[in-house]
């Protein structure tokens, strides 16, 4: 490839690594000419009008409107255009394709901890298949972290109190780094891991080799029945609360009017703040769970609601 060619640059693994690497080009060549523009009239004044020349300092030009108007226009098409480019780029890098395969992302100091649909945990590692799109759903129980990958060519801050989303495809198998971008306490320079990309033999064959307690749904459905979150939810219940079947994925109308999506993101907020948004139709009574509930027990319970989105309970 012509990135091949350039000194000390090395090539992105994902699907979209030349988009980026292109886009980076772009820009810098971009402030290049800018640069080379500015110094290049700055040198040419110093030299023509320098204190031992004898030129003509009294003379002085009219302003023209047209070269005004001109260099105006051609700087604003131009970084508008660099705007477009990046930002379509930046959305079609954070809408992930349908079909990924779904993987948990939990940061904390100063570790990263990966959940796997099938209840497969890592610490400071990510296996993953090669060719296959991957989503991460991003989580901080603490701080600011920010998750970076420079072989992918991603990097994406996970802010406490909310799920981040992003996606990518590795293009060959390999070992990767891990970073954290985000200062993010003491031992910030700790906080390292990599990303193993497998065949998919490989990778199906590692999921089989390692100790589980049950598919994340199903570790999400025995906290849901401990926490007594069944006591009202389920379809024996005599507490008037939403059913969870189906719910994952639908839009719900909401006591204020708004109508939101059941994603990830809902079903989070409605275990640590139910009041936030209320579902049309129901009271407000359901208590918070905040503090009772840790961000890898608010994925498994996500993972069993989300699982409930055919109508079939998860099971180990």
């Amino acid at each position: 490839m012509w990135r091949n060619w350039i000194p000390f640059w090395h090539s992105g693994a994902s699907s979209y690594g030349g988009d980026v690497d292109l886009l980076f080009i772009g820009l810098l060549t971009v402030s290049l000419l800018v640069t080379a523009l500015l110094f290049t009239l700055l040198l040419t004044f110093a030299i023509c009008y320098r204190a031992t020349r004898d030129a003509d300092r009294g003379h002085r030009i009219k302003k023209s409107w047209h070269w005004e108007v001109g260099w105006t226009t051609a700087t604003f098409v131009a970084f508008l255009g660099l705007f477009v480019w990046g930002a379509t780029l930046y959305l079609r890098i954070f809408e992930a394709p349908d079909h990924a395969l779904s993987i948990y992302v939990v940061a904390k100091q100063w570790m990263w901890k990966a959940q796997h649909p099938g209840g497969q945990r890592e610490i400071n590692e990510l296996h993953i298949p090669v060719d296959r799109t991957v989503r991460l759903t991003l989580a901080s129980q603490d701080v600011i972290h920010s998750f970076f990958v420079p072989a992918f060519r991603v990097k994406h801050d996970v802010v406490p109190g909310r799920y981040q989303s992003l996606w990518f495809k590795a293009e060959r198998t390999g070992v990767f780094q891990l970073l954290c971008a985000e200062f993010c306490g003491t031992d910030h320079s700790a906080m390292t891991g990599r990303i193993v990309v497998m065949k998919p033999d490989d990778y199906t064959r590692w999921l089989s080799q390692q100790d589980v307690d049950g598919t994340l749904a199903a570790q999400g459905s025995a906290l849901f029945r401990e926490l007594g979150c069944s006591g009202c939810h389920m379809g024996t219940s005599t507490v008037r609360a939403p059913h969870l079947d189906g719910l994952y994925g639908r839009p719900v109308p909401l006591a204020d009017g708004r109508v939101v999506v059941a994603d990830e993101r809902y079903i989070r907020d409605s275990i640590l703040q139910p009041r936030a948004e209320v579902a049309a139709g129901y009271d407000p009574v359901m208590p918070s769970f905040a503090g009772r509930v840790d961000e890898e027990g608010l994925i498994k319970l996500v993972a069993y609601i989300k699982s409930l989105a055919n109508g079939a309970e998860a099971k180990p």
